[in-house]
Formats: C-alpha cells, sequence, structure tokens
C-alpha cells in the first residue's frame, strides 16, 4: 500500500507543469551553453586576442611542475604529453566570458518575456495600486471603478519593440568590433 501511494505522489509530481517546465528549462539551457561556447570561443575570442598580441586564449597556460626541464611548449597538448602539469588560465577565461554572456541572454530574455506578460495582461490600479486585469471595470481589491484598457491589434507588441532594440543594440557593437580589427590590421 505504501508503495502504490509513493508512486502516484511521484506521477504527481511528474504531470505537474513546474516538473515539465523544469526539464525544458534544462534542455534549453544546455542548447543555449553550447551556442555560447561556441559564440566566446570562436567569434568573441580570436579578435580579443588578436588585439592583445595574437594570443590564442584557450592555449594560455602555466607549466606547473613535470616536462622537460627548460622546456618551452607551444600548446597544453604538448605540455600534457611532455608529462607536464598545466594551469589552463585561457580555457578558465573563455569558461567566464561563456557565463556572463549566457546570464545576460538569459537576463534579457526573461526582462522581454516578463515585460510581455503584464503590458498585455496586468495593470495597476490607480487607486489602491495593486495589479489588476487590464480589461477588469471594477478594482478586486479596492472595489474602485477602473477604466477598462483597450489595445491596438495593428499596434507593435512590446516583444517586437524589444527585438528591433536588441537588434539595433547588436548592429552597433558589430560595427565598433569591425572598426577595432580594420585599426589592428
Amino acid at each position: 500500500m505504501a508503495k502504490s501511494k509513493f508512486l502516484s505522489e511521484f506521477r504527481a509530481f511528474v504531470e505537474r507543469g513546474s516538473a515539465i517546465d523544469m526539464a525544458v528549462g534544462i534542455i534549453v539551457g544546455s542548447v543555449m551553453t553550447s551556442m555560447v561556447n561556441s559564440l566566446v570561443k570562436d567569434i568573441i575570442m580570436p579578435p580579443i586576442g588578436m588585439l592583445i598580441g595574437d594570443i590564442d586564449f584557450s592555449q594560455f597556460f602555466i607549466v606547473l611542475s613535470g616536462g622537460a626541464p627548460g622546456a618551452r611548449y607551444n600548446t597544453v597538448a604538448e605540455a600534457q604529453a611532455a608529462g607536464a602539469t598545466t594551469m589552463n588560465i585561457g580555457v578558465f577565461l573563455n569558461s567566464v566570458v561563456s557565463f556572463i554572456i549566457t546570464m545576460f541572454a538569459i537576463f534579457m530574455m526573461v526582462k522581454i518575456i516578463n515585460r510581455v506578460r503584464t503590458r498585455s495582461y496586468t495593470r495597476v490600479c490607480p487607486y489602491c495600486k495593486s495589479t489588476i486585469n487590464s480589461q477588469a471595470s471594477k478594482c478586486p481589491n479596492c472595489c474602485s471603478d477602473v477604466e477598462p484598457v483597450k489595445y491596438d491589434p495593428n499596434a507593435p507588441s512590446a516583444l517586437e519593440s524589444d527585438i528591433k532594440n536588441i537588434a539595433k543594440s547588436a548592429n552597433q557593437h558589430l560595427k565598433k568590433i569591425k572598426k577595432i580589427t580594420k585599426r589592428s590590421r
């Protein structure tokens, strides 16, 4: 009897929306992480390394011990093949940049989603300052009469305007990167 209760509780947990939302979030997060890692490794760090002096950040390391005495290694693989223990600082820097970009992208996504949600479905009561449905004619908290908000279906949504702003900002940053790379040549 205890086993069937346990299974029914587990089934209720899995069928609950939050568990499914969490699973979707983990999957999307792993895909986004691989995309951001590629962005950092293949697009962002090479121009930065070129500006600093043709440094490949993934090959920036310090030999801690081992290897041939007095030998200089060009790559982490060479050093490790010679038996050296290395501290891979460049790989860590790539991870830090990837983390910052991932967190910024998630922040922007959540900010846009919250903005779309609050604009289209809720608003603030002018009398009691509580959040109410945008189409309500009476506040459920203070019982004040309020004017329902009517939306123009042809007006651009908050999501559309936010996407345009992000695209505009990205284009400005790309222009700056192109100028920097032209100067360094």
